[in-house]
């Protein structure tokens, strides 16, 4: 009689289950769970041996394939796509009076193996800081230990892995490492990948900060004629820096440089000196410095 039958055994449990139809065509798929990178057959057989020529294999009414010989189609590796219901149709009888018959239509799940990667990181951090990214991805609970493999991009190009480890750590980060960032998890073999999308991290310099200003002679007192060396320090901030020296009053740009030298110092060269520093995107000033220039005329 047609139906779904099991046997149970007290060593060995239930066994698989197996059907048995009084079609005249049947359609086997495995029993067992099926995950993405398997590979799967599956067999058109005539029922009770019967002789099956000239198969057909259908995937949700769309041909798979043209007359084959053979009675089994292999799909590997197994992907989502693969769902849906199955069919066959081929010649079936005794010679002389085949003819061309068709199963019931079968229905196969594919569970995912993983499911698709999230990159979890900080999307802006300063220079110098240590940059860890996570690929997050769940494994299916039909096969929790399957091993992963992850590989980390910035910009298309590989930064880390293939590895095991799903975390990627950079000590430390200058502006270049700003970018785009993606990761993949690959099954073992590398028969199922899955793409995180995209995570955009900025890297930013350390602002200016703590400009000082020292001055050569010591005080600002300078004779007149005599040399003056203006000296710019800054606490912090990374570079690349970019330096201006000004003088109260004057709008003129007296140098560009960490320092300020006037060989010869003049009548005019007395008053307040600032120096400022840019990082491109902020901008630090120092107090002023006093210089005073002796023997100056009034």
């Amino acid at each position: 009689m047609k139906g779904t039958y099991t046997c149970d055994r007290p060593d060995t449990g239930r066994s698989p289950p197996v059907t048995v139809s009084s079609d005249l065509l049947v359609l086997q798929v495995p029993a067992r769970a099926l995950l993405e990178g398997d590979t799967v057959t599956l067999r058109c057989r005539g029922s009770w041996n019967r002789t099956v020529k000239f198969v057909l294999f259908y995937h949700e009414g769309k041909e798979l394939g043209g007359l084959r010989d053979g009675t089994e189609l292999s799909l590997s590796p197994l992907q989502l796509s693969h769902r849906g219901r199955y069919r066959c149709r081929g010649l079936v009888g005794p010679w002389g009076s085949e003819k061309f018959r068709e199963s019931a239509a079968v229905t196969m799940t594919v569970h995912e193996l993983f499911s698709v990667p999230v990159l979890e990181g900080p999307p802006e951090l300063i220079e110098g800081s240590p940059l860890t990214l996570s690929c997050l991805s769940t494994p299916s609970a039909l096969r929790p230990h399957a091993p992963l493999l992850h590989v980390f991009y910035q910009d298309g190009q590989v930064v880390g892995g293939p590895q095991g480890s799903p975390q990627l750590l950079l000590p430390t980060v200058g502006v270049s490492h700003s970018g785009h960032y993606s990761c993949e998890v690959r099954s073992e073999g590398g028969n199922v990948r899955k793409s995180s999308a995209r995570l955009r991290v900025t890297v930013r310099r350390i602002p200016p900060s703590g400009v000082s200003l020292s001055v050569q002679p010591p005080g600002g007192q300078v004779a007149l004629g005599h040399r003056l060396l203006l000296s710019c320090t800054v606490a912090m901030g990374t570079g690349p820096l970019s330096f201006s020296w000004h003088r109260k009053g004057s709008g003129a740009l007296l140098g560009t440089g960490h320092q300020l030298e006037l060989p010869h110092v003049g009548d005019n060269a007395s008053g307040q000196y600032r120096c400022r520093v840019s990082d491109g995107d902020s901008v630090a000033e120092s107090d002023p410095l006093n210089v005073t220039v002796l023997g100056a005329r009034r």
